[in-house]
């Protein structure tokens, strides 16, 4: 561990951001913001990026915002009607996938990153529910670079919960959120920054 960074604790108790039918808790700033920053300019530098692709209608649609998937050797990921493979962890994604870890209290195989370039770039409404993923487990979202709002809205009663995620901070979404809730990061002019989220999940072996 480089000498500018120290390890992480959790201090204090977290309520649940939705009324019912899941789990959602936001446990803000994990880390300060020196080190945010060292992480934000490393992966921003030394990540394999490449431009989001999504299957639309039978044809092909590359998105602005870029992506890459790293983790646990042979696993693969379906979404969108795309299929990725696995890059190799580097240091950087391990140290974070390791603070991460301590405060889900559970353990992760793989990590999708989406690097939105300013604030014109966002991602539609979804849930996380793809097959190869474990089933009611907990999604770990990291968040470095520019504060985004990020909404949940109910599938049914289409009720909506909005939240700022801000540089350096972690939100855990679990149990049967992903059944009974969809969340988008809307688009906004007014965001000018990169940012860099880091989803931590579990693929079925």
């Amino acid at each position: 561990m480089n000498e500018h960074k120290q390890p992480f604790t959790m201090t204090k108790e977290f309520n649940n951001l939705l009324p019912d039918d899941g789990t959602a808790l936001y446990l803000g700033r994990i880390m300060d913001a020196k080190v945010a920053n060292y992480y934000l300019e490393t992966l921003l530098n030394n990540i394999s990026w490449e431009h989001d692709k999504v299957i639309i209608y039978g044809k092909e649609i590359i998105a602005k915002r870029e992506v890459a998937w790293y983790g646990d050797k042979n696993l693969s990921y379906t979404y969108s009607g795309i299929k990725r493979n696995t890059l190799p962890w580097t240091h950087e994604l391990l140290e974070i996938k390791k603070y991460v870890e301590e405060y889900a209290n559970e353990t992760f195989n793989s990590c999708l990153l989406n690097l939105y370039h300013n604030g014109e770039e966002g991602i539609a409404w979804h849930s996380d529910d793809e097959k190869d993923l474990k089933q009611g487990g907990t999604i770990a979202s990291f968040s470095l670079g520019a504060e985004r709002k990020f909404v949940f809205k109910h599938k049914q009663r289409k009720e909506k919960i909005e939240i700022i995620l801000e540089h350096g901070s972690l939100l855990l979404m679990k149990n049967k959120i992903q059944l009974h809730w969809l969340h988008c990061l809307p688009k906004t002019k007014k965001i000018k920054n990169q940012r860099i989220n880091l989803t931590f999940r579990t693929i079925k072996q």
